[in-house]
């Protein structure tokens, strides 16, 4: 087994990351007719079934899961050792993958990355946003971005993005002339409100702070969505109330669209950290974006 092609194990990896020849052949910019035959190979020389595949869907199997674990890794310090050869090269090259919350690629990464990308032309920027909590190495990206409750031991989390963050209360004044406004969360019970569900999960309690003072409220209403587009037109449709993050509703609360309410129960908390692991052998891309962030919070002051 010393002599397996490196290649053969790559395409394998990307295959079962993507749960699709089709996506893993984009990414890697060669066609899934070679992706197909450098698996069978594999296969062939392993003597075991790495991934099941039907017309609709791609999934490992017990061996290849137990593979995937162990080999992403490996190929992640390979990806990293060859990284070192940019810093050869007058500026780095090659792709960055980054996983991050939704509310990061909307709030301040798409102007953040402009800014990066000017600086190094040579990089590729491949940004995933989603709202479930993954293992980012395992799935193939170099680093992500998390909130510090979401931090994974033994990774190194440098600040991004705002440092101070505030979720707020509003609802459209149609709602409250005819609701009545609420002075109190506990009053939220006998509102109609507009819920935020995560992929992950079922949507969570409301969570309101003052003087010290916490209070849990599970909220119930018209709509529960994971979309926040979807959510902000609901309330300023006088559907109900919501609560999210203070830089999405701001633009409607300007336009007189959303009046905030229960302004003394405000939840402020710690902004985002770009996370990822200790290695010997960064990649040059991944390098130089942590610098860039870093230099940024340091303008930012």
């Amino acid at each position: 087994m010393d002599d397996l092609p490196l290649g053969d194990l790559d395409a394998f990896a990307a295959i079962a990351r993507e749960r699709s020849f089709r996506a893993a052949a984009r990414k890697r910019g060669v066609s899934a007719s070679s992706l197909s035959e450098s698996l069978r190979r594999l296969e062939e020389r392993l003597g075991v079934r790495l991934l099941n595949r039907t017309t609709r869907s791609v999934t490992p199997t017990e061996a290849g899961q137990r593979l995937l674990e162990r080999l992403a890794p490996a190929l992640g310090e390979v990806a990293s050792a060859l990284g070192q050869l940019d810093s050869f090269r007058d500026s780095p090259s090659g792709t960055l993958r980054l996983n991050v919350p939704t509310i990061a690629a909307r709030l301040f990464l798409p102007e953040m990355a402009n800014r990066f990308l000017n600086l190094y032309p040579g990089i590729t920027l491949e940004i995933v946003g989603e709202d479930t909590f993954i293992d980012v190495l395992a799935a193939g990206y170099d680093a992500g971005i998390r909130y510090d409750e979401r931090l994974e031991r033994d990774m190194i989390a440098v600040p991004i993005g705002p440092r101070r963050q505030r979720y707020i209360t509003a609802a459209a004044p149609d709602y409250l002339a005819r609701r009545g406004t609420p002075q109190h969360p506990a009053e939220l019970i006998d509102h109609d409100c507009i819920r935020h569900r995560f992929l992950s999960g079922a949507p969570l309690p409301w969570e309101f702070e003052r003087d010290g003072e916490t209070l849990l409220v599970t909220p119930s209403g018209p709509v529960v969505s994971n979309v926040i587009e979807m959510e902000v037109g609901a309330a300023t449709a006088g559907l109900g109330v919501i609560r999210t993050f203070e830089e999405l509703l701001t633009p409607a609360i300007k336009a007189g669209a959303l009046v905030p309410i229960l302004e003394d129960w405000v939840t402020e908390f710690s902004g985002p950290f770009l996370y990822y692991a200790s290695r010997r052998h960064m990649p040059s891309t991944l390098r130089a974006f942590v610098d860039f962030v870093k230099a940024e919070q340091r303008k930012a002051g």
